[in-house]
């Protein structure tokens, strides 16, 4: 399979090095407007540059792009891939908006193109693990969960691009950072009901939040915390999810929730317990998450199947995020709606 990156920034390094490592792949051509940004990919992976994306996708065999730019010119250049008719990567979130994002599932089922979205933290050794808890129900019924991301970004890092902390290109700590925690907490929980939101841009110099606290009530009847922050001193503190069942609690956590901080399952013998933990703690990153998305692509194409995470399950974390922005916004709950349909993706 041939692969090709439009956005040449640092994200992108992780699909270019995904790429090199799944069988079957091949990065040949990126496309950047500053043709600076090319030089790396040139040199390291023989890549073809481009900066005019039209010229890319006419006169290179291309089966699948990987969308890297800023997060708010997402829709358009995910529209133009697929009405190219190639398969598509696209980093988080989605889009900006829900119109946005329905713009792309909809170019890519008409087009009949693969869409999977960037959320490699579900492939971490301990979120698998959790999943298979969840799965054979182990915890039973669950009574409430609590997400949390307590980071750091300086005023530097949202002044290294003028699109960083805008509501337009970047949005705030929910859209750019929890963003992945709170896939993991739709993956885990379903879907949420009802939401209400405080946030807050308190120590950055920036358009849009920096601190966040939510409430959810989930379908199921759970209900939920998310408390997101980029404003934490003077670096990364905790990402966790804890989820309390009747019949056992467990926590992920860590600077990355990368580890069991608690695991306690009724019936479920302390030793083995402790065994799932040794064997995370060997390797907690375990395969990068953006080479399982890579690799899963390329199977997805050549079973004809949907890839593991598709544009409906990108439309869920951003529809969640956008609840949250609006119910801050009104200063009220906010009762989700009826989840949309596709026929695919």
């Amino acid at each position: 399979m041939n692969f090709a990156i439009v956005g040449c920034g640092f994200i992108a390094k992780k699909h270019a090095n995904a790429i090199k490592e799944v069988k079957n792949a091949k990065l040949v051509a990126v496309s950047d407007k500053i043709s600076a940004a090319m030089n790396f990919y040139e040199r390291e992976y023989n890549a073809n540059p481009y900066t005019d994306l039209s010229e890319m996708l006419e006169k290179e065999d291309i089966d699948v792009v990987c969308i890297c730019t800023p997060s708010g010119h997402h829709a358009s250049l995910a529209v133009h891939v697929a009405e190219a008719e190639k398969h598509i990567i696209l980093e988080k979130p989605i889009a900006m908006t829900l119109e946005e994002t329905d713009r792309i599932i909809e170019a890519a089922e008409k087009n009949k193109v693969k869409l999977s979205v960037v959320h490699p933290n579900r492939y971490r050794p301990v979120v698998q693990e959790v999943r298979k808890i969840l799965d054979k129900n182990l915890l039973g019924k669950i009574s409430h969960v609590n997400a949390t991301v307590n980071w750091n970004r300086n005023q530097d890092y949202y002044d290294q691009a003028p699109w960083r902390g805008t509501k337009q290109y970047d949005g705030g700590v929910l859209m750019n950072q929890a963003i992945h925690n709170l896939d993991l907490l739709l993956w885990f929980m379903g879907k949420p009901e009802q939401i209400f939101s405080m946030e807050a841009t308190r120590l950055r110099n920036i358009e849009a939040e920096d601190v966040s606290t939510g409430l959810i009530k989930f379908r199921s009847g759970a209900l939920g915390t998310v408390e997101s922050a980029t404003t934490v001193y003077q670096k990364n503190f905790e990402e966790s999810i804890t989820i309390f069942g009747e019949k056992g609690t467990v926590k992920i956590g860590g600077t990355n929730a990368l580890h069991f901080e608690h695991v306690e399952i009724e019936g479920v013998p302390e030793a083995e317990l402790e065994e799932i933990k040794e064997k995370i703690e060997e390797d907690p990153w375990g395969t990068p998450g953006h080479q399982w998305i890579v690799e899963d692509m390329v199977n997805a194409i050549n079973e004809d199947r949907l890839p593991a995470v598709t544009g409906k399950d990108g439309r869920k974390a951003v529809e969640l995020v956008l609840s949250f922005y609006e119910s801050a916004k009104q200063n009220r709950p906010i009762q989700l709606t009826k989840e949309k349909e596709y026929a695919n993706n």
